[in-house]
């Protein structure tokens, strides 16, 4: 296994195992393969955490990560990382190697100085790497909302002093999805369908924590 930068002749292969992991799993075929296009040409994203892990020479599996800011009530603002897509090719899923990313990538981040990570995705598959609710960090979206979904882990020294912050996420994740579909063309066509994991990530992604104040 190797672990190592993602170089532009690794482009076109991290776009399609993107889409392959993707593809039909949180929503009829997928957006993401256009979202890590996107990704490397914002000002947010940041290329020295972008990561893909080789196997016997073959990329099966890439991380990147972008900027976002926490707000609090005194409009005092942090910088602090997200990542995703997190993407491994659909045949070496379940082999620890997108944990292997996170640790990897989390050491170059600390690295580089910063102190938290906001990411949304399923806590059964991030809680195994140190992350947490949100709202043990007091980390909110819109009007003081926690989403289940949302969670985040500190990497640095640095603390957020017991008050509560606003996450707000870099625009690249702002997808429009008429260009998506258009760059999507550009692929194999593949059956657009429902299936079970959609239902799934409907309820976690419109679940909330209900914040009890303590």
């Amino acid at each position: 296994m190797i672990i190592r930068n993602e170089e532009e002749r690794d482009y076109p292969v991290v776009e399609e195992l993107t889409r392959k992991a993707f593809w039909n799993l949180h929503g009829p075929g997928c957006d993401e393969h256009y979202l890590v296009h996107r990704m490397r040409s914002h000002p947010d994203f940041i290329p020295e955490l972008d990561f893909v892990i080789e196997r016997e020479g073959r990329v099966v599996g890439n991380i990147m990560y972008t900027r976002g800011k926490l707000r609090n009530d005194r409009a005092e603002e942090r910088e602090v990382l997200t990542f995703g897509p997190l993407s491994v090719e659909p045949e070496f899923q379940r082999l620890g190697l997108g944990k292997r990313l996170i640790g990897h990538s989390v050491e170059r981040a600390t690295e580089l100085g910063y102190d938290f990570i906001v990411i949304f995705g399923n806590p059964g598959n991030y809680v195994g790497s140190g992350f947490m609710s949100s709202i043990r960090f007091r980390i909110y979206v819109g009007d003081r909302v926690y989403p289940t979904a949302m969670l985040a882990r500190r990497i640095g020294e640095n603390r957020l002093g017991g008050e509560e912050w606003e996450f707000i996420e870099s625009d690249v994740y702002g997808i429009d999805q008429k260009e998506a579909e258009i760059y999507d063309r550009g692929f194999e066509q593949w059956e657009r369908k429902k299936i079970s994991s959609q239902e799934e990530f409907f309820i976690l992604s419109h679940s909330r924590i209900i914040h009890d104040g303590e």
